[in-house]
C-alpha cells in the first residue's frame, strides 16, 4: 500500500468492526500474530510502521515525526474506507494510538494503550530525552543491529522478559533483527519520545473511552497510566499481575480477555 509516498506493509484479517494494531519499537506486524484467534471478531488491521518490518525506511528522519505518521494512518483509514475504528497500540505505537486520538478523534471508537504515554511534560526532559535518542540512534548507525539488540534486549525494562522460554524470546529477537539500522535510527530521532509533541493537555478533551494497561512490574508505566486516567473523562486503568512492559507478550491470554471484554462493553 503506497501512502504519501511510503510504502506501507499492512496485513488484514477476518470482518467485523475494525481493530487496528500498532506495534512497539524494534517491532512489526508479526509481534500480533499469536494474537490473532484472541480478536477474531473483528477486522484486525496490522501495520508495520514507517522504519519497521516490510514498511519503507527513508533516509529524512523529519518523514518518520509522530504527526506525519499519524496523516500515514489517516490516510490507511481512507485507504481501507474505514471511517471509525478501535485503535489498540503498545509502547511507540501507543504513543501513536494517543498521538492520532488527539488530532483526529472523530475517527476512533475505543482506544486502547499498552504502557505507554502521551509524551513528556516539560520541555527540558523532552530536549535531555531527544539527545539520549540521537545518541541511540547513532550507535545504531555505527553499530549494527546485532550489538545494538543486545544491548535493548538487556535494558530494565524488559527484564522480565527472561522469564519467557528460551525459544519464544529467539523469535522475538529474531523479529527485532529483521529490522535495518536505518529505520530504527530515523525513528528514534522523528517519532522519539522526546520528539514528538506532548499531550497532557489535551487528554481532558479526549471524549473517546480509553482502556490504559500497564504490568504491575513496570511501575513507571503504571504511574503514568494512573496520571493520565485522572485527566481522560472516559477512561479505566488495568494493571496485570506479575507482568511488565510487554503485556500481551507475556500474559496473551489475560491481555485478549481483558481486550475483548472492554470492546464489547457499553463503557461510556
Amino acid at each position: 500500500m503506497i501512502i504519501r509516498g511510503i510504502h506501507y506493509h499492512v496485513d488484514i484479517y477476518s470482518e467485523g468492526e475494525p481493530l487496528i494494531l500498532l506495534h512497539g519499537f524494534t517491532g512489526s506486524s508479526l509481534n500480533w500474530k499469536h494474537l490473532l484467534k484472541e480478536f477474531s471478531n473483528y477486522q484486525l488491521v496490522l501495520i508495520d510502521l514507517i522504519g519497521h518490518g516490510g514498511t519503507d525506511c527513508p533516509e529524512d528522519p523529519s518523514r518518520y515525526k509522530m504527526e506525519e505518521v499519524v496523516e500515514d494512518l489517516v490516510c490507511i483509514f481512507d485507504e481501507l474506507k474505514i471511517e471509525k475504528a478501535n485503535v489498540l497500540g503498545y509502547s511507540m505505537g501507543g504513543r501513536l494510538a494517543l498521538s492520532f486520538a488527539c488530532i483526529y478523534p472523530d475517527r476512533i471508537n475505543k482506544l486502547i494503550v499498552e504502557s505507554s504515554s502521551p509524551g513528556l511534560q516539560r520541555a527540558d526532559e523532552r530536549e535531555k530525552r531527544r539527545q539520549a535518542d540521537e545518541k541511540l540512534a547513532d550507535e545504531i548507525i555505527s553499530g549494527g543491529m546485532e550489538r545494538f539488540v543486545d544491548k535493548w534486549e538487556s535494558i530494565p525494562l524488559f527484564a522480565t522478559q527472561a522469564r519467557l522460554p528460551f525459544q519464544q524470546r529467539n523469535v522475538i529477537r529474531q523479529l527485532r533483527l529483521q529490522n535495518s539500522s536505518l529505520g530504527l535510527a530515523n525513528s528514534l530521532i522523528g517519532m522519539g519520545t522526546g520528539a514528538q509533541p506532548a499531550w497532557w493537555d489535551v487528554l481532558p478533551n479526549l471524549n473517546v473511552p480509553v482502556l490504559l494497561l500497564c504490568g504491575e512490574l513496570d511501575q513507571k508505566f503504571c504511574d503514568i497510566a494512573k496520571s493520565m486516567d485522572q485527566l481522560l473523562s472516559k477512561s479505566v486503568v488495568n494493571e496485570i499481575n506479575g507482568t511488565g512492559h510487554a503485556i500481551h507478550v507475556e500474559q496473551p491470554r489475560i491481555f485478549g480477555k481483558i481486550v475483548n471484554e472492554f470492546l464489547k462493553s457499553d463503557f461510556k
